[in-house]
């Protein structure tokens, strides 16, 4: 499949900027790295502090690698 979103800087996003706490988060990543970071720390994701434009990234990060799906364990 073909990478149809932009590199992400998650500087701008606060959850994903809380879980790339281990790097640079002002340099841009390849979405499909943001969307295996989500899918693989959603447990630390505080979902009331997501703002409409996470949520937005979250649902095209989904679409375009998880099939529509973040999987996410409770």
């Amino acid at each position: 499949m073909t990478e149809n979103i932009a590199p992400i800087i998650p500087a701008e996003f606060p959850e994903l900027q809380a879980l790339a706490w281990n790097r640079d988060v002002a340099r841009p990543i390849p979405a499909k790295e943001a969307f295996a970071l989500y899918e693989r720390n959603w447990r630390f994701v505080d979902q009331k502090r997501l703002t409409a434009r996470e949520k937005l990234l979250i649902r095209k990060l989904a679409d375009e690698f998880g099939h529509g799906i973040l999987l996410t364990t409770s």
